[in-house]
């Protein structure tokens, strides 16, 4: 008997929450995107994403994967396609909760930093707020959005037009991700922390670094 048994899943025809079941289990971990937008009409969205990632260094560039509700737009995507900006706030382990709890339903007229009482401090660089509670931001514009599979998820692509660090986890040089202690999404009703660092020297120099630079 083979010692390397595996249950083959072939994904034609394969239903849509199937299919979100396995690719969400198997894509681990994810960083969570906490995204903040606002509608035409002023109103302050906040919502977790984990289909995210960044995608380009020059410019920074993120993308993050919305897909539809019921058919229709989710106040985040709405926002991101009516106005161009978004902003990232990195999910973090003292802001789980919160973060967790932004991922319910809220009718459009009910955003969820004043439902939940999230304080905001303005965006720099786009009219977006960023989160307070939240040691990074990311000020982003839409640079486009790409449909993808059979319509039901959109990727919105984003330039980072500004950063903020808190002092509490960069130097001025590099982002401590021990002290960050950012929170990654995992399949099913499942996060994670970092836990157990591994390190191993770096095999090539970062982008744009010379020789004699340290990375």
């Amino acid at each position: 008997m083979s010692a390397h048994r595996f249950t083959v899943v072939p994904t034609e025809g394969m239903d849509t929450a199937t299919a979100y079941r396995l690719i969400c289990g198997v894509v681990v971990p994810r960083p969570v995107a906490w995204i903040t937008t606002i509608s035409r009409e002023g109103r302050v969205n906040a919502a977790p994403f984990s289909s995210y990632n960044y995608v380009a260094h020059s410019p920074p560039m993120v993308a993050v994967n919305i897909g539809t509700r019921l058919g229709e737009l989710k106040d985040t995507a709405r926002n991101i396609r009516e106005t161009g900006w978004f902003c990232v706030n990195v999910a973090t382990e003292a802001v789980m909760e919160t973060m967790h709890l932004c991922g319910a339903d809220y009718p459009p007229e009910a955003g969820e930093p004043e439902a939940l009482g999230i304080e905001l401090l303005p965006g720099q660089a786009t009219p977006v707020p960023r989160i307070a509670a939240s040691p990074i931001h990311m000020e982003c514009r839409l640079d486009q959005a790409v449909p993808l599979g059979r319509g039901l998820n959109t990727l919105y692509i984003g330039e980072v037009l500004t950063f903020h660090l808190a002092d509490a986890v960069y130097d001025g040089r590099h982002v401590d991700s021990v002290k960050l202690r950012p929170v990654a999404r995992l399949g099913g009703p499942y996060y994670a922390g970092l836990g157990e660092i591994f390190h191993r020297p770096a095999l090539q120099r970062p982008p744009g670094e010379s020789a004699g630079e340290a990375s």
